[in-house]
Formats: structure tokens, C-alpha cells, sequence
């Protein structure tokens, strides 16, 4: 072998190893973003006082981005130099994250509901009079008009929600061409044999991004939002308290600088290179590359410069976009696993938006808990179940109905584990007049008329506030004043009500008449159904991650190579457009039917949930989520028998034909087992 021939694979070799590398540091930083805006979801709604089906709107513009571009960024992206356009995307990424952290230096301080006045809360040597207020119960109620309203919005800054909305929808576009461009460059210059291994291997150190994002999420929503320019000494919440907001707004900053860093190495890639296992080959003159090499031949050097001597034109890569688009479709099993995959991310979004929401109203779990134990648990199990697919693929060197056989079983298991989550829960919080009577029977009222008793009729109690006190019985009230609290001592989070007349009307006397500020814990048995819970939880993730290499490998082996690129592009915009945009909004939607009590916006009207059914949102949430898994598994049983049944079909024809044409040179041109490459037959026929 000659000096400048080995110099030649030497020089591929790092530039391969550079993409991969800046591959999975771009994936870890995408997936980092992304992570740490869905764990910001729940800080987000409370801030802007917005339902979770506006949230949902919110979180669904990221799949609004991508809709936009992804079509033509894969189709034509495909013919220029992808890793500069990846690079590109990164920086549009950035820019969308530091437009999300905008509006908190335009909004003024969080201002969230109470019943407690500053003034007391700061000032110990003063006493609360809860139950006798100044003001009337039609004055704490009084909706204001809409001018004033308004107004107040507009001093408020509750429509800086739009930043928010837009800044994704940037993150959106962005990210849309480090798939499709980045996965067919990678496939297309590396050996096919090593192609599942390193797919498993960005996946799996992309993965790590989610961790992070979700470990930032949960320690900043512990730091209270204006951290820095308020005194905390007058704050009268804690970070458990579903008022509570954290500092949002600092994590957009750094995944946005993660992000701009991660763009750096693509500016200095090559268009293409040869490909991984052919420098040999074409050192020595020979034509001993394997039929699975010749499966995505490149052209040659002459070709290359040829290439570069005629640039190709824009109107010339418009003119095939769409018969290469008849071409992708015509494919069954390609069209059959995007309606597949469809269903299954409808389920996934829905699920991974809401969970921290679910985990803190049915398991009565902090927010920041809720996405700490998303990030350190379920996270780190799926990592390791791509990587546990990619190595039984390399392990065993399954085709495309192994990978089909593996993909199916983890479809089926995960739901297996998914169905017994549905009958694992706590009670629901108790909470007088909303979930229980103020006497301690169980109840669940949407009327907030319910709030009122006997024992707080006297006292001109608002309907609208949520400033929760917990008694020394258990029992949660919405406000001091609806407890019929008489006098408090102490100052902020350590204020402590007296005199409590509501809590005397249990069936049980109560011995102490006090109440102090904050939700009251769940029963003890709630931490041991909540670690079942999580188990099931882990395990099903596990399971499931591991079809998620061989799934992606059966795709990429349906479609012709000179497709790839395309085929990754609408598969992208199709699941995320559908499976990406809807599913955040009627989740939301129907969890908002589960309200028991609504949040007061600073200048009136309706503003984030405070309070769920718990029996209700886990019936709506689980189920919904049930049923698309379900679905899911019937189409993957569909696919899998179609897959089978071509397969039979391409090998008794690829049999006759190496009978028929034993002694022409194109015959080594065809692939055994997952593809036909004729051109002839490629145009009429859908390949595996």
C-alpha cells in the first residue's frame, strides 16, 4: 500500500470521526434544548397564567418550525453541503432560545395570587384578621371591565406569551436539517454494517441531553423566578406550591450558548468524502467492494468533477422533486411505518409534555421532583435501550425482519407495562369543598359554591383565590379565609393561622385549631404506590427504547438510496407536523376538563389550573395514551406481515433473475436481501 493511499483513508477516517462526533455533541445539545423546554412547560403556564391547551399551542409551534422548511431543506439540502447547512440550523436554534428568555427582562416582578397582605407578611408585630376582611364578598370577586382589563394586561405583560411561541417555533426550523441531512451523510460515506452501531451511537450520547435538560429544569424550578431582584424574605410560597414559578428564563440562555458551540465544527467538513471501506479498493484498481458496499455507491473522482465543473441549478433539482416524491410513496412499507410512527409519537408527546403535571397532581410530587426523577430515571433507561437495540442488531446481524421481529416485541412489551399503569394511583388531594366536605366526606365538586360553609359564611370570603393552608388534621383549605382562620402570627412561608373555626366541623374533634400556609402532603401510602408506579415506568421505557435503532433501520432499508435524504425529510415532517403539533393542544384541552380549581389572572379572568380530579386526569391521561399504544401495536403486527410477505417475494425474483442473468456483470449489482437496485425495476417496485 502506497504512502499517499494510506495518508488518503487516514484523512477520511478523521473527517468521519469528526462528523460523528460533531453529530452526537449536535444531538445532545438539541436534545438538551428540547428537554429543558418541555421541563419548563409547567413554570411557563404559571407565569403567563395561560390553560394547558394554550400551552400545548406553545409547546406544538417547535413542529410548526419544522413544518415550514423540512421539505425542501431535506430535498435540496440533500444536493448542497449538508454539514454547512447543519451548521446553520444550529445557529437559527440559538437564536430561537435566547428569543424565549426575552420576555422575562420586559414583564415586571411575578406578582401570584394571595389572600395575605405584603405588609403582614413582612411585618411580624402584625396580626392577620382573615376571616374579618375589610373588603365585601362582592369586591373580592368583582370582575373587572374590559378596558381596565386590558390596561392591566398590557402593564402586566401577559401577552408575552407570543415571544415564547415564536422563539420555539425558530428552535423549530433550526433543528430541521440535522436528521435527514446529517443521518443520510453519515449513511452514505460510512460501511452499512456500522451504520446501525453508530446511529445507536449519537442516539445514546443525544440522550444525555434530555438528562441534562431535565436535571437544569428541575433545579431551576426551584429557584424562584426573580431571583436576584425581589426580596425573598416576602415570599410567601415554596417551590411545592402549584404557584410557585421557577427561574425559567436562565435555562434558555445556556442550552442557547450549548447550542451556538455545537455549530462550530460543521463550518469545517467537506461536502463528501469517499466512502468508509472503498480507499482500499480504489488505491489498488480493483472491484472487490461488497454487495452491500454497492447497495449506496458513490460516484467516482471523474464524477466528483465532473460535478464541480457544472454546478447543479436550482430549477434542476426542482424538476424531479416530485416524481421523487411519487417514487417515495408508491413504497408501502415506507408509507405503512410513517402512519406507524404517527400514532406512536402522538402518544409519546402527549405523554412526555404532561407527565411532570401528572406526577405532581396524582402522586402529589413537587414540580421540581416530578422532572428530576423524569431525568435521572426513565431518561438514563431509555439510552440504554437504543443502545441495547443497535448491539442485538449488530450482535446477532439481524436483516430487516429481525430488526421488524425486535421492534414489534418491544412495541408489544412496553404496552403490556403501560396497560397496568392505568390502575396505579393515589387519592385524590383533600381539599374542603373541592374534593372532600368540610365535615371529611369524600366528594368532587366543580361548583365553587361548594368552598362556602357554614362555618366561613360570615367571614366575605373570595371564591377566587388559591392561598392553600394545611391543618394539623390533613385537611387542605383553599384560603385562610375560607378556613375561618381568626388571627395568624409569624412572617412569610413561616406564618401560622389560629383559631381555624372550619377546621372544628370534622367528624373527628380537632384538638388544634390551626393551619399553616401551603398544600398538604399525601397519606403515606402514596409514596410506596408512587415507587411501584415509577418502576412499572422505568422498565416500560427501557423496553420500548430498545425497538427504537432496529425500527429506524427498517425504514432506512425500505427506501432507495438516492431517496435516503427525502424519505428521512417527510417522515420528519409528516409524524411532527401530525404527531408533533396536535397532541400537546387536545391533551391539554382534555386535562383542562379535569379542573377543579382555577387559578385569578393579577388583572381578573381565568388563569392556570391549580388544582386537578386526580381520578379524572389520570383516566383522561392514561387512557388516551393507552389507546394510540395500542393502535400502535396493531399497525406495527400490519407491517411486520408486509414485510414478510415482500421479502418472500423479492428473494424468489432476485433468485431467478441470478438464475437468468448468471453471466452479465449487472447481476453484481443487486443487493440479496434489502434492496433490488435495478434501475427498471426500482421505478416500478417498492424495495426493502
Amino acid at each position: 500500500m502506497s504512502v499517499e493511499s494510506k495518508k488518503t483513508r487516514e484523512a477520511c477516517c478523521s473527517k468521519l470521526k469528526l462528523f460523528l462526533a460533531s453529530m452526537a455533541f449536535v444531538f445532545f445539545a438539541k436534545a438538551f434544548g428540547g428537554a429543558y423546554m418541555k421541563s419548563s412547560i409547567t413554570q411557563i403556564e404559571r407565569r403567563f397564567d395561560i390553560p394547558s391547551s394554550l400551552i400545548g399551542v406553545i409547546d406544538g409551534s417547535f413542529e410548526m418550525g419544522n413544518l415550514l422548511v423540512i421539505a425542501f431543506v431535506s430535498y435540496f439540502g440533500a444536493k448542497l453541503h449538508r454539514p454547512r447547512i447543519i451548521g446553520i440550523g444550529c445557529l437559527v436554534m440559538a437564536a430561537g432560545s435566547y428569543l424565549i428568555a426575552m420576555p422575562h427582562f420586559f414583564q415586571g416582578p411575578y406578582k401570584y395570587e394571595t389572600s395575605v397582605s405584603h405588609s403582614t407578611a413582612v411585618n411580624s408585630s402584625e396580626s392577620a384578621l382573615p376571616c374579618h376582611s375589610n373588603h365585601s364578598l362582592s369586591e373580592a370577586d368583582e370582575t373587572p371591565d374590559v378596558a381596565t382589563r386590558t390596561a392591566c394586561e398590557k402593564a402586566a405583560g401577559s401577552s408575552l406569551w407570543i415571544y415564547v411561541f415564536l422563539g420555539n417555533m425558530l428552535r423549530g426550523i433550526g433543528e430541521t436539517p440535522i436528521m435527514p441531512l446529517g443521518v443520510s451523510y453519515l449513511d452514505d460515506f460510512s460501511r452499512e454494517e456500522n451504520t446501525p452501531f453508530y446511529l445507536a451511537c449519537i442516539h445514546t450520547v443525544g440522550i444525555l441531553g434530555p438528562m441534562f435538560g431535565f436535571m437544569l429544569g428541575s433545579y431551576l424550578a426551584k429557584i424562584y423566578v426573580d431571583i436576584g431582584s425581589v426580596d425573598l424574605d416576602g415570599v410567601t410560597i415554596s417551590y411545592k406550591d402549584s404557584r410557585w414559578v421557577g427561574a425559567w428564563w436562565l435555562g434558555f440562555i445556556v442550552t442557547g450558548t450549548i447550542i451556538l458551540l455545537s455549530s462550530i465544527p460543521f463550518w469545517f467538513l467537506p461536502k463528501s468524502m469517499p466512502k468508509q471501506g472503498q480507499e482500499e479498493s480504489q488505491s489498488k484498481g480493483t472491484e472487490l467492494a461488497t454487495v452491500a458496499e454497492q447497495e449506496n455507491f458513490l460516484p467516482d473522482e471523474n464524477q466528483d468533477h465532473e460535478e464541480k465543473e457544472k454546478p447543479v441549478t436550482f430549477q434542476e433539482l426542482a424538476k424531479d422533486f416530485i416524481p421523487s416524491l411519487r417514487r417515495l410513496f408508491k413504497n408501502t412499507i415506507f408509507t405503512l411505518m410513517i402512519i406507524t410512527y404517527l400514532v406512536s409519537v402522538n402518544g409519546f408527546i402527549g405523554m412526555i409534555t404532561f407527565k411532570p403535571k401528572f406526577l405532581e397532581q396524582i402522586y402529589g410530587q413537587s414540580a421540581s421532583k416530578a422532572i428530576f426523577l423524569i431525568g435521572i430515571l426513565n431518561l438514563p433507561a431509555v439510552a440504554l435501550g437504543i443502545i441495547t437495540g443497535g448491539f442485538i442488531l449488530k450482535r446477532f446481524k439481524l436483516g430487516v425482519i429481525g430488526a421488524a421481529r425486535v421492534a414489534l416485541a418491544a412495541s408489544v412489551g412496553s404496552f403490556c407495562l403501560l396497560s397496568v399503569q392505568n390502575f396505579i394511583s393515589c387519592d385524590n388531594a383533600e381539599v374542603a369543598g373541592l374534593t372532600v366536605s368540610y365535615q371529611g366526606a369524600s366528594q368532587v365538586s366543580h361548583n365553587q359554591q361548594t368552598l362556602l360553609s357554614q362555618c366561613n359564611t360570615g367571614c366575605s370570603c373570595s371564591l377566587k383565590h388559591w392561598d392553600p393552608v394545611c391543618a394539623y388534621n390533613g385537611m387542605t383549605y383553599a384560603s385562610p379565609c375560607l378556613a375561618g382562620c381568626q388571627t395568624s402570627t409569624g412572617t412569610g412561608r413561616e406564618m401560622v393561622f389560629h383559631n381555624c373555626t372550619c377546621i372544628g366541623e370534622m367528624k373527628s374533634p380537632a384538638t388544634n385549631m390551626s393551619a399553616v400556609l401551603g398544600q398538604c402532603p399525601r397519606k403515606t401510602d402514596c409514596d410506596r404506590i408512587f415507587k411501584i408506579y415509577m418502576a412499572l415506568s422505568v422498565t416500560g421505557s427501557f423496553i420500548s427504547a430498545c425497538g427504537g435503532t432496529p425500527g429506524y433501520i427498517v425504514m432506512l432499508r425500505s427506501i432507495q438510496p438516492d431517496l435516503k435524504a427525502l424519505a428521512l425529510g417527510m417522515q420528519t415532517l409528516i409524524v411532527r407536523t401530525l404527531g408533533g403539533i396536535p397532541p400537546p393542544i387536545y391533551f391539554g384541552a382534555l386535562i383542562d376538563r379535569t379542573c377543579l380549581k382555577w387559578g385569578t389572572k393579577q388583572c381578573g379572568g381565568r388563569g392556570a389550573c391549580r388544582l386537578y380530579d386526580a381520578n379524572a386526569f389520570r383516566m383522561t391521561f392514561m387512557g388516551l395514551i393507552t389507546g394510540l399504544y395500542l393502535l400502535t401495536n396493531m399497525l406495527w403486527g400490519n407491517l411486520y406481515l408486509k414485510i414478510v410477505k415482500r421479502q418472500k417475494k423479492l428473494a424468489l425474483r432476485n433468485q431467478a433473475k441470478e438464475n437468468g442473468l448468471e453471466g452479465d456483470s449487472r447481476a453484481n449489482g443487486h443487493a440479496s436481501i434489502n434492496i433490488a437496485t435495478n434501475k427498471d425495476d426500482t421505478d416500478k417496485e417498492s424495495t426493502i
